[in-house]
């Protein structure tokens, strides 16, 4: 049934890391109930879309026209009967609508009121629109992704949106925790921006210490180590080399054959001045077999290397396939929820009991007036 079964949340639709929150919490047992806006989704929010919608998997989905009196009304007795509520509207929207946090907190003082927004609700980008580069750009690591000479690549990952979901998610936990303590809710502000930053600290702490630097390819970490590398294949493909201690070190040369090899035999892995004509050399051997070829060399060999998959591949991954870390609906492949849990397990294939949202109304305690207040309302 999944952890934070019995835990009500509220999500009002958006775009990205705020649907994307409300799926985890649902894949850990949370009761979400989507608050989408009447009418057709806006383009932007089905460009992910063929089949199915995976960030919407196990919610309850109504719409509420907020600009009608008896909708938001509704949706104020809905949040009062709640355990979380998530927006990620521009600072100021949900005040004007009368269901701020102060209004929110009053009539429902255990409440977690999630805020989320690109740049936070403070601050003199509050008000600016982003995107996913926008933010992680802010954060340095855009800076350092991508090849000496070349302009920084955004990676596809959509890294400034899944940071942000997943510490939100740890934030709101932590928040109910809390709750259950003191039996007293509490507002999180959640940027985009701070939330990526925050998961830069690792990355930022070797820039500190120097292994990183300005110059992008220059050092070990960002790809100037032979031994710290991507490598193309005679068939198009890659292989991942990231031998960086010295046993995988060694390891690495002895599958490639180069243990004895003049440019390696006299332990100089941490020789700057060898690195270009070594990595020259690891290129050369790649290339002249295919990614196949390479991930059976390296299948038992404690090196540190293996294939770079596409997002189409990954799910046949042996250790995915093994463990079910993916799950297929309609034809599409998406990643099973993480981590897993032991005593409460739950599946993102699992649906939602009861899809009836007037009974369901009915369940929580929402009132027949209001119900029937609602039915009525174009």
């Amino acid at each position: 049934m999944g952890p934070l079964k019995d835990i009500r949340v509220i999500e009002m639709a958006g775009l990205g890391a705020g649907p994307l929150c409300g799926m985890m919490l649902a894949d850990m047992g949370a009761e979400v109930l989507l608050i989408d806006k009447p009418g057709r989704p806006s383009p932007e929010a089905l460009i992910h879309v063929d089949k199915i919608d995976p960030l919407n998997r196990s919610k309850r989905r109504v719409c509420l026209n907020l600009k009608t009196a008896s909708h938001v009304t509704l949706l104020k007795e809905i949040i009062g009967l709640s355990d979380v509520l998530i927006e990620s509207y521009r600072p100021g929207v949900m005040e004007r609508l009368g269901l701020g946090p102060d209004a929110c907190l009053t009539s429902n003082p255990r409440l977690v009121y999630a805020r989320l927004t690109g740049w936070g609700q403070t601050g003199p980008m509050s008000d600016k629109a982003g995107h996913d580069p926008n933010y992680v750009a802010a954060t340095g690591a855009l800076y350092h992704a991508g090849s000496m000479g070349a302009p920084p690549v955004t990676p596809p990952t959509l890294l400034g949106d899944a940071s942000a979901a997943a510490l939100l998610v740890a934030g709101i936990s932590a928040a109910l925790v809390s709750a259950e303590k003191t039996g007293h809710g509490q507002v999180l502000d959640a940027a985009i921006a701070e939330c990526t930053n925050y998961l830069t600290t690792y990355a930022k702490s070797f820039y500190q210490a120097g292994q990183l630097t300005d110059e992008r390819g220059g050092a070990w970490l960002d790809g100037a180590a032979p031994w710290n590398a991507t490598y193309v294949t005679s068939d198009g493909g890659y292989m991942v080399v990231a031998a960086i201690e010295s046993k995988f070190y060694e390891a690495l040369l002895t599958a490639l054959d180069l243990d004895e090899h003049p440019l390696f035999v006299n332990g100089g892995q941490w020789d700057q001045e060898a690195w270009p004509e070594q990595r020259a050399m690891l290129a050369a051997r790649f290339a002249a077999n295919s990614r196949a070829h390479w991930s059976d060399v390296f299948l038992n060999a404690d090196a540190c290397v293996s294939p770079a998959l596409t997002y189409g591949e990954s799910h046949l991954h042996p250790q995915f396939a093994h463990r079910e870390a993916h799950w297929v609906e309609e034809g599409q492949v998406f990643p099973a929820p993480a981590p897993r849990f032991s005593l409460t397990p739950f599946l993102a294939t699992e649906k939602t009991e009861n899809n009836d949202i007037k009974q369901y109304f009915t369940e929580i305690g929402i009132s027949e007036a209001l119900i029937s207040a609602w039915q009525s309302e174009p």
